[in-house]
């Protein structure tokens, strides 16, 4: 009986610290990311130009008004071109591309992904460019966003993220996906930077020298979560990315539940991935380089997801109440006093980082779908298995009657 009490009394210590410590992380970042980070001075004033990479797969409801809308730019025209890169369209599709003053790269895979799309389109469009933005199939920018980005670049930026919003909120399972991006937007991009660490990537609405993006991506070949294997090359070498929160981009919200633990079970898997792969190059560049950025976003492939995270604190948080409720004499090492401080940890870093505009009827509506959110995601992590050697396929478009 005490090696089992040992053995339980191990297990609550592990899990009150690893779910602590990732309160504690949240909250830090949360925390920072309520101020501004601190920005570089012009160090040259120079037009680039501009290889606007929009892969798309089976992506016909989207790609032509996307395709459209990309063109509307600031920036001078001559200056920017859009590549589609078009993957499994149909003909009707095609034609209708074809007609605009975009560039069209035809690509079709025995296996598709997006890295192999990106790949192939640079080698078709050649080394005329200086900056690789890469744009998901729905993304549209705002009128001024190359030129933010543009800016940045003259500060001494090779890589930069831009700031992805919602492009609509017509389901409760929408909100809930737009209110979870702008939560990491906080922590994991304006709060990294505050703190003088890299923002993270984040698939699309990002921005390379294109030289640097090419010779990078000719070594990814990730099936999912490209951007992942990208961050973590980028910030081995030292490499920061710069966030404009300002720089906006507009993306489409997964609307309905299927879609949103599709996209999810691929997070996971991609994030365990890349975990097992990373772990111990982060441990050794922390120890003997003393590479914060690359060993901080190591530990992000192993910290919990948002909805989980909170829902998981939740449950522990009840279990230990009522342990102690109705068990006077219970073996518990941990008190649940440590689960409450923690709850209220992760409540105040979610606070600090959904913006004040999702604080509404609707937001109040959306939450009540957050239990099937967690389930959905919670079953996702049994179902990780060979998810990342298959192309997990996105659908966008806006639901019709909503």
């Amino acid at each position: 009986m005490d090696a089992i009490k040992i053995i339980i009394n191990v297990i609550e210590i592990l899990l009150i610290g690893y779910f602590g410590f990732a309160s504690i992380y949240i909250f830090l970042f949360a925390l920072a990311g309520i101020f501004k980070a601190k920005k570089k001075n012009v160090i040259i004033n120079k037009q680039r130009k501009f290889a606007v990479l929009i892969p798309g797969y089976k992506e016909d409801n989207v790609i032509v008004e996307v395709a459209r809308r990309a063109l509307e730019q600031s920036y001078a025209e001559e200056l920017f071109d859009v590549v589609i890169i078009a993957d499994s369209f149909q003909e009707n599709t095609l034609a209708k591309l074809r007609k605009l003053p975009i560039t069209l790269v035809e690509v079709a895979f025995e296996k598709s992904t997006k890295s192999k799309a990106l790949n192939k389109a640079m080698e078709v469009i050649g080394d005329k460019y200086h900056v690789a933005l890469v744009l998901d199939a729905d993304n549209i920018m705002e009128f001024d966003f190359i030129e933010q980005i543009n800016d940045a670049f003259n500060r001494g930026y090779k890589v930069v993220q831009g700031h992805r919003i919602a492009k609509n909120t017509n389901t409760p399972f929408a909100i809930l996906d737009a209110i979870s991006e702008e939560v990491n937007n906080h922590i994991f991009r304006k709060g990294h930077r505050v703190l003088g660490l890299s923002s993270a990537l984040i698939g699309s609405g990002m921005a390379f020298d294109y030289h640097f993006f090419k010779t990078t991506m000719a070594n990814v070949n990730a099936v999912g979560g490209f951007d992942k294997e990208l961050e973590l090359k980028l910030l081995r070498n030292r490499t920061k990315i710069e966030y404009l929160h300002k720089a906006l981009v507009l993306d489409e919200k997964v609307q309905k539940s299927e879609v949103f633990s599709n996209q999810r079970k691929r997070w996971l898997s991609a994030q365990f991935i890349y975990f097992r792969r990373y772990v111990l190059s982060g441990i050794k560049e922390l120890v003997f380089k003393g590479n914060i950025d690359f060993a901080d976003k190591v530990y992000q492939m192993i910290s919990t997801p948002r909805i989980l995270l909170l829902g998981l604190v939740f449950v522990f948080t009840g279990v230990y109440a009522l342990i102690d409720i109705f068990f006077e004499s219970s073996t518990s090492i941990v008190s649940s006093q440590y689960w409450f401080i923690t709850f209220i940890i992760t409540v105040l870093a979610f606070a600090l980082s959904i913006p004040r505009k999702y604080y509404s009827i609707s937001t109040l509506k959306a939450v009540l779908t957050l239990p099937k959110a967690f389930v959905l995601m919670f079953l996702s992590l049994f179902k990780l298995k060979g998810a990342n050697k298959k192309f997990i396929h996105t659908q966008h478009g806006t639901l019709s009657g909503q």
